[in-house]
């Protein structure tokens, strides 16, 4: 079996939530509501940290263990 794939900062938001469905709870969760913004098409997802005010090293982090089914660090 293939692993799969960790998510990095500089992945485009809307490519992550289509790979990882998930994955837009845990962006909800840090406050980041408009997936489905313009914005939301063409931004990574530190783009769109540094748009909101958030830690995109932590909210990378939280995707990648929702990912793994375990527990970030530091959310």
């Amino acid at each position: 079996m293939m692993a799969q794939q960790k998510i990095t900062k500089n992945m485009g938001i809307l490519d992550v939530v289509t790979a990882f469905p998930d994955a837009a709870t845990v962006f909800q969760d840090f406050g980041m509501h408009c997936l489905g913004c313009m914005a939301a098409h063409f931004e990574n997802i530190e783009q769109g940290c540094i748009a909101h005010g958030i830690d995109a090293d932590r909210m990378v982090d939280a995707i990648n263990a929702r990912m793994e089914g375990t527990t970030p660090k530091d959310v």
